[in-house]
């Protein structure tokens, strides 16, 4: 492993509308790289411009501290912060990595967030984030907190194959409950599922099984992408190695020179139907629940991430859906819903079934149609 210590320009990244799948408008990279090295990491991708090489070589920006202190200091900001969850972790580096035991921004940045009473959510795939408990328990009890880990599977040996840097998903797991004793939220990315080996009926009902058996709070899944160049390259080359008679099924669901790596719509179909499944059978939100968001978010916020879930949910069944569209013209404007409450129908992509989840929304902070599919 090589380090470089890096002075950054800028700790806080703004999303441009809330971001309905972490629940928040800001995030943030403390590192660039990660010694986690997982093989099918799109972090390797050249859209992402990591310097070295992905999974040995790591950038540390040692101000970022002093940075992100000044980036939330409210009074030399234009504009206030928005409510919302601050997302700590990021696709080029995870934060809890292990270069984390020394430089411990991490556990700097939650000091930070802890002072400032902003609500954090924690994505990562380290065990080492339970030498924050204290920290992270400490701003549950003020502003609340979410702790996520992303898993490929639950299966110990795959993981040592596909995600050589990683803590097995048996610690993972004994983690997440260590923070579920402490009354913290916890949910599970699974993503992505790596096809032919973690995508299956079995495989992916071991994993939603033990966030069952675990009491997680919710399930976000995806499949995977392979974006021509070198995380494409990289991931084909390792399963040569491992998997070699698998590689004619990936040729022929992963379509050369594809904008963002999808795999084939048949294939994410197959899969979404399997996760739907799974979910139903073990009563598992497949999206973070709205009771760890309900009074975080202002009430534009609250309607676009219900509604993006409600696209989501409808997608998933292969349903078509108008609320996607909805959200985005929602996530447009300037003034407050509740202003506009006569005139909703005034709004693109709103129609009359949109504008009664709307006014239900404003109304009581739920939908009861989204909360039937969000378990169903």
């Amino acid at each position: 492993m090589a380090l470089k210590e890096i002075q950054a320009k800028s700790i806080l990244r703004t999303h441009k509308k809330i971001e309905s799948w972490f629940l928040s408008r800001y995030g943030m990279n403390l590192y660039r790289g990660c010694t986690h090295n997982c093989m099918y990491c799109d972090g390797r991708a050249e859209k992402y411009q990591v310097d070295g090489e992905f999974g040995c070589d790591v950038a540390v920006k040692i101000n970022a501290i002093d940075i992100l202190r000044q980036e939330l200091d409210f009074t030399c900001r234009r504009k206030p912060l928005k409510p919302g969850y601050v997302m700590i972790g990021g696709g080029v580096g995870d934060s809890y990595q292990p270069v984390d035991q020394q430089y411990q921004l991490s556990r700097k940045t939650l000091e930070l967030m802890s002072e400032k009473k902003s609500p954090v959510h924690i994505l990562t795939k380290s065990t080492l984030v339970k030498r924050d408990i204290d920290i992270l328990t400490k701003i549950n009890n003020s502003s609340k907190a979410i702790v996520s880990m992303s898993f490929s599977s639950v299966d110990d040996r795959i993981s040592s194959i596909f995600e050589p840097g990683v803590p097995p998903p048996s610690e993972r797991l004994k983690t997440l409950e260590s923070f579920k004793q402490q009354g913290i939220p916890c949910g599970m990315f699974l993503m992505p599922v790596i096809p032919f080996i973690t995508d299956t009926y079995e495989q992916m009902e071991l994993s939603i099984k033990a966030a069952y058996d675990f009491k997680l709070d919710f399930i976000i899944f995806s499949g995977m992408t392979l974006k021509e160049g070198k995380q494409k390259t990289y991931f084909i080359n390792n399963l040569e190695k491992t998997c070699p008679e698998l590689l004619p099924n990936y040729h022929t669901i992963y379509p050369k020179d594809h904008q963002w790596g999808n795999a084939t719509d048949t294939y994410y179909a197959s899969i979404n139907e399997t996760f739907q499944i799974l979910t139903k059978k073990y009563r598992i939100p497949k999206r973070i629940p709205p009771q760890l968001y309900v009074d975080i978010l202002d009430e534009n916020d609250r309607v676009v991430v219900i509604l993006e879930h409600l696209d989501y949910l409808l997608k998933i069944q292969g349903k078509p859906t108008p609320y996607g569209y909805a959200a985005y013209s929602i996530s447009q404007l300037k003034e407050p819903l509740s202003s506009m409450k006569h005139n909703l129908r005034q709004i693109k992509g709103v129609g009359p079934t949109t504008e009664k989840i709307i006014k239900e929304i404003l109304e009581t902070g739920r939908s009861s149609y989204y909360e039937q599919l969000l378990y169903g």
